[in-house]
């Protein structure tokens, strides 16, 4: 193909190609993106960290931390859960004593409605004479009055209605916004599930070469092995821990050799469906296991 042919704008077609083009360059409509391998958490690296485990455990739901990381995580959970509780106590006090303060004033206006109504009966000598032409004033003066009255209130709460932010008092009050009570549950940052510091599994990977350190052992690819079969561990192979010894196997050692006897081939324990622990892992950029592997950039949408 020429590349007139390549490049041609006439033709009556909007294609694929030249409408993600155009998306790319105007900034607008929503971006997706596969993600590769160096984009995604080897299978021994910590959720939070991603890096390396120096010391590694595992919650009941599969998921590996270094236990420095998590144990300082939920330390600081736990610190700004007493901070909320705290706060949510202070509103409390401050909401019940504005409440007996409130039913103080409405008992002192109560008081004072009475006081009022009380010095208002007064005895007056009734003069036969004059009652008719006092009630008739009386009539009109009230007809008066509660004309002048009622506009004058229609007026008033006409007024008081409408916020202004001009005049003070009238400028619209933003009332704070109450707290809810915190729940003193600490929660796995990826799973959403309670976590506490007892449940934690410490993990035992079985590296390589034995013979190197750690340094050493972080600078290669295929750093650890199953316990029981040798196989290469990696994102790609799917692993599980034993609670009872710690060990990491793969599942196909799992489910071909483990559960036949259900017995820990490292301690000789008796194991049961929970002691088998399947680790959650990230996928490797070719299979999704695990984690979603595309990405997505939301941006503003052109309406025709």
């Amino acid at each position: 193909m020429t590349r007139h042919g390549k490049n041609c704008t006439a033709g009556a077609v909007y294609t694929y190609h030249e409408k993600k083009k155009d998306t790319v360059a105007s900034g607008y409509g929503t971006q997706s993106i596969r993600l590769g391998k160096d984009a995604i958490k080897d299978f021994d690296c910590c959720c939070l960290s991603l890096q390396p485990c120096q010391i590694p455990v595992v919650t009941p739901d599969g998921y590996l931390y270094d236990k420095q990381a998590i144990l300082e995580y939920i330390l600081h959970q736990k610190t700004e859960i007493a901070k909320k509780m705290k706060a949510y106590e202070k509103q409390k006090q401050m909401q019940k004593s504005n409440s007996q303060l409130e039913s103080k004033s409405e008992e002192r206006e109560r008081v004072e409605r009475f006081k009022t109504k009380e010095n208002s009966i007064v005895s007056k000598p009734i003069n036969p004479f004059t009652t008719g032409q006092s009630k008739g004033n009386e009539k009109g003066s009230t007809d008066g009055s509660s004309t002048e009255s009622s506009t004058a209130a229609s007026a008033a709460t006409s007024s008081q209605s409408l916020p202004s932010f001009w005049i003070p008092s009238l400028t619209p009050e933003s009332k704070p916004t109450l707290l809810k009570k915190p729940s003193k549950v600490v929660l796995c940052p990826m799973s959403g599930q309670p976590i506490k510091m007892n449940e934690l599994i410490p993990v035992h990977f079985t590296p390589l070469d034995p013979s190197l350190d750690r340094v050493a052992l972080l600078t290669r690819q295929d750093r650890y092995v199953c316990a029981v079969t040798r196989d290469v561990l990696g994102n790609s192979v799917p692993c599980a821990v034993l609670r009872p010894s710690g060990s990491v196997v793969t599942q196909e050692c799992v489910e071909k050799l483990i559960k036949k006897d259900m017995i820990d081939p490292v301690t000789g324990d008796k194991l049961s469906d929970k002691d088998i622990i399947p680790l959650q892992r990230g996928g490797t950029g070719f299979s999704a296991s695990g984690v979603e592997l595309r990405a997505k950039e939301a941006r503003p949408v052109m309406q025709v």
